[in-house]
């Protein structure tokens, strides 16, 4: 057994994460077909004074203005707006949907169950959260009752989190599930079409694939999940081979 085999067993997604019908070489065709990215644009509000004052933080100011932000509703429930963990010059960005109860607890995102399951994941392609890993949501705050945010909550939020991708720089960003992928594309995502395909934030290429929460209720579909890893390392691989 590897040591990858041991990860999925001991956290119960084996056999789910192995590929199923589903060669090494057919995954390579998969990465092969996506290189040409599919062209998007980002969304947000528009680029008044506010965005252009954000867009010109850096690390401390912006984490300060995330903090006493009160741009939106979600403000008035939080306990604490949850800034983002992970490595400031990241080669990964995994961008989810909005903090949980847990989250809005301990200001940390993805430190529930759901956060276990990414951890998982990160470890399933040899990748570990604060190593060249960013992870970040769509909004800061938690919405009441873990709902999905709405358009002007994530259109608020947005300066923040695209001055959080400037200064990362990251060389690949996966958007977790339709909330976060359709934020940064700014268009209607159905992420089971979107699955497979290469995606562009103003110059990074962005994948799409399933949120760790969605995960939990829906097991099945954590193969398709471990596919669009198989794909997401693929590309890095092609990106940092070719900066070589």
């Amino acid at each position: 057994m590897t040591r990858r085999d041991g990860i999925l067993r001991e956290i119960g997604l084996a056999p789910l994460w192995r590929l199923r019908n589903r060669s090494d070489a057919a995954v390579d065709a998969v990465a092969a077909a996506s290189t040409e990215p599919v062209a998007a644009t980002a969304a947000g509000p528009a680029a008044d004074g506010r965005a252009a004052r954000i867009a010109a933080m850096d690390w401390d100011e912006l984490m300060g203005a995330v903090t006493a932000c009160r741009a939106c509703r979600l403000c008035e429930n939080r306990k604490q707006a949850v800034f983002g963990v992970g490595d400031a010059a990241a080669d990964w960005l995994f961008v989810g949907e909005g903090p949980g109860a847990e989250e809005d607890e301990r200001g940390e995102p993805f430190v529930g169950q759901a956060g276990r399951l990414l951890d998982a994941m990160l470890a399933a392609i040899d990748l570990r959260r604060g190593r060249k890993v960013y992870i970040a949501n769509a909004v800061k705050c938690r919405p009441p009752g873990n709902r999905t945010p709405e358009a002007a909550e994530t259109a608020a939020c947005f300066p923040f989190l695209q001055r959080q991708i400037e200064l990362i720089r990251p060389r690949l960003i996966v958007a977790l599930g339709k909330p976060a992928a359709e934020t940064l594309l700014e268009a209607e995502v159905k992420v089971g079409a979107s699955r497979g395909r290469l995606f562009d934030f103003r110059g990074i290429p962005l994948i799409v694939t399933y949120h760790p929460a969605y995960l939990l209720r829906t097991p099945p579909d954590k193969a398709k999940a471990w596919e669009d890893l198989c794909l997401a390392r693929r590309t890095m691989q092609r990106l940092t081979k070719g900066a070589g």
